[in-house]
């Protein structure tokens, strides 16, 4: 899977998001986290994220700090604060909540 990157507004805007998703290769929980994840922004974040894709498999070491325990794990820098989702970002309301996109009912 290649890193990814979807231009956001423009630097500094307070409605940017910044995604890290964590994987280890291609399996099909990883290219279906990346797939859920995509489907998500498009909807509801259009034209305001960016998503970096981060193979474990590929740079280990990178795991150490977002403190990646488990995978795949989709990590929201920014807007702070920062924010962890593991899985495969199926359940669309959970994702939503846990970005901070849609409040708790």
């Amino acid at each position: 899977m290649k890193p990814e990157i979807t231009p956001a507004s423009k630097v500094g805007d307070p409605a940017k998001y910044d995604l890290r998703l964590y994987v280890a290769g291609q399996t099909p929980r990883s290219l279906q986290a990346f797939a859920n994840l995509k489907r998500i922004c498009e909807e509801h974040l259009a034209g305001r994220y960016r998503i970096e894709v981060i193979d474990l498999l590929q740079n280990p070491q990178l795991a150490k700090g977002d403190q990646i325990l488990a995978i795949p794990t989709l990590v929201r820098t920014l807007p702070e604060p920062v924010r962890k989702i593991i899985g495969d970002l199926s359940n669309t309301d959970r994702v939503l909540i846990g970005l901070d996109v849609r409040e708790r009912s």
